[in-house]
């Protein structure tokens, strides 16, 4: 692969179709940080085989698009096919996902000892063990989920909700409720008489530590929390 293009590519009706594309460029396109598909093309050609050059027929490409314009046609391959990414574009993302993965986990599931969640490091470590392959492109949440079933027989873990009673005082509610509305949904709340809120929020368990710590923050240590459930 060249380090100036790379190959975005679909298969239609057992098609082959393919685009040369700039690496970073497809991939800010991909992601949706760039609307441009033809600063994203090397050429604007469809082909069945790129590295070949072998071009596709008008006739295959209306039959399987709709059309035989080049830029319509590469926006479907860019936004549906695969991309075929640069080795340091796939592991920069891959580490990314990684503690994404990692961060996800820890928020949303807890030791069944402690119900607290494990340090970050510690499910680093248990994810080497299992030999996951992670997906760049595949949502955090869904590789999450897959992975802490894979990580129970080496780490043991449970996602838990809890109920979390919060009082904020007057000084400080307007400002702390964006706060807690972050951290999960709430199932009941009352704006008292003297402006003070109490809520019950439903959230993770692993995130109870981290709730705890941005209230501490927001009110310097004048809220009240704890688990009711």
């Amino acid at each position: 692969m060249s380090s100036k293009y790379t190959v975005a590519r679909i298969t239609k009706d057992n098609e082959h179709f393919e685009v040369l594309v700039r690496p970073q460029k497809a991939l800010d396109y991909r992601m949706g940080k760039t609307a441009t598909i033809a600063d994203v093309l090397v050429a604007e050609t469809i082909f069945s085989d790129a590295n070949k050059g072998t071009k596709v027929s008008d006739e295959t490409l209306r039959k399987a698009f709709g059309t035989t314009d080049p830029l319509k046609i590469a926006e479907v391959i860019l936004k549906k096919g695969t991309l075929q990414l640069t080795t340091e574009q796939r592991r920069k993302m891959i580490e990314d996902k990684r503690k994404q993965i990692i961060d996800f986990i820890s928020k949303q599931a807890v030791d069944p000892k402690t119900n607290l969640p494990h340090p970050l490091l510690r499910i680093e470590n248990a994810m080497e063990q299992i030999h996951y392959s992670i997906d760049p492109f595949k949502p955090t949440e869904e590789q999450a989920k897959e992975i802490i079933k894979l990580l129970r027989p080496v780490l043991p873990l449970k996602m838990e909700q809890v109920s979390v009673s919060v009082l904020i005082p007057a000084e400080y509610s307007a400002k702390a409720y964006g706060t807690i509305k972050a951290f999960g949904t709430i199932k009941k709340e009352e704006w008292r008489a003297d402006g003070s809120w109490y809520g019950i929020l439903e959230m993770p368990a692993g995130l109870y530590g981290p709730l705890l710590e941005k209230l501490g923050e927001v009110t310097k240590g004048n809220a009240e929390a704890k688990i009711i459930s």
